[in-house]
């Protein structure tokens, strides 16, 4: 186990954003949440079981640090959408603003605004910061992970969607993170599972793939997770554990300036780099500002007894800029 830290003892937020097992805090969630490589925390539907029981939960998290943990989620809506029932609105796959979008792009436009006005709203109230939202991946019928999540096959319908929706978490002052960069649309294979390659020349990604994620950047996207996919025809590395897909691409190429998560670093497809503090090092030495090891009890405590990342002097502004804020006033 870590060493043990004093409740509440005021420290910089770490790098690593984690899950918890239950609907209360254990006695080893707290001490791992009070380790300094510690910044924030993801939900799933395990740690959910009604709307006050969550605020609750929330409270307690955010009660163990100054300054307090980040709090996030996945609530995209369809069959990726963590909490339902108990007063959250049960929110469609975004293929359906899509199809909306086919037969007439304003009310589509205006429908994604709501989905994202409705996600702050409800997320913010039981204490959480973000949603890891909008999918900018495009449907090119052939993923099955992806599918329905994505809004459209056509780059801009995706881009103009997504942007809207983006609009409505900025309305109730909530971040928001497209994923999963730079396109997992294109790939049968689940990375959670399997390492699926992308076998596109960067033209061909360009053109089609990266542009959601350009229109994202203008629109003032606040964070971008990195896929656990590899272009070998463009790097031979994971396009999260790569400094070419991670820097010169996304930090230099579309000038994206907000914070770089990685996906799941537990899923099977980021297993080659090694084990967890491998991974995790490889994708910091890439560029990414946080990962994401979930849902491996025994990896985490390994991770922060291990990994002795440099510190870095922007993270504390990064996760800043995760942090819910009133509504309206998002930068």
């Amino acid at each position: 186990m870590p060493r043990k830290i004093t409740v509440s003892e005021k420290r910089p937020l770490g790098p690593i954003m984690t899950s918890i097992d239950g609907t209360t805090l254990s006695a080893e969630d707290r001490e791992l949440l009070c380790h300094p490589l510690i910044g924030g925390v993801i939900y799933f539907g395990r740690n959910f079981e009604d709307k006050a029981q969550l605020a609750a939960l929330s409270k307690e998290i955010k009660a163990l640090r100054d300054p307090e943990l980040v709090i996030a989620v996945d609530q995209e809506g369809g069959r990726v959408q963590r909490f339902k029932g108990d007063g959250f609105t049960d929110i469609q796959p975004m293929r359906s603003l899509g199809d909306l979008w086919t037969t007439h792009p304003p009310s589509a436009r205006a429908r994604a605004f709501e989905v994202g006005f409705t996600l702050g709203h409800e997320l913010g109230a039981v204490g959480v910061d973000f949603s890891f939202a909008p999918v900018l991946d495009l449907d090119y019928g052939e993923s099955a992970v992806i599918g329905h999540r994505a809004f459209h096959r056509d780059a801009g319908a995706a881009a103009a969607l997504a942007t809207a929706v983006v609009q409505g978490l900025r309305a109730e002052g909530m971040a928001s993170v497209g994923k999963h960069f730079p396109g997992h649309g294109f790939v049968k294979g689940d990375t959670h599972w399997e390492r699926p390659t992308d076998d596109r020349t960067f033209a061909e990604v360009e053109a089609a793939d990266l542009i959601p994620f350009r229109e994202l950047i203008a629109a003032g996207v606040d964070g971008m997770m990195a896929a656990h996919l590899i272009y070998p025809n463009i790097d031979p590395h994971l396009a999260s554990q790569s400094s070419y897909w991670l820097q010169e691409v996304l930090r230099h190429k579309l000038h994206f300036r907000g914070v770089i998560f990685t996906d799941d670093i537990g899923m099977v497809a980021a297993h080659a780099a090694g084990d967890l503090t491998a991974r995790a090092e490889a994708s910091v030495q890439a560029g990414a500002d946080i990962v994401l090891p979930c849902n491996d009890r025994p990896g985490l405590i390994e991770l922060l007894d291990r990994w002795k990342p440099t510190p870095e002097a922007s993270l504390s502004r990064k996760w800043e800029r995760m942090r819910k804020k009133a509504p309206g006033k998002r930068h």
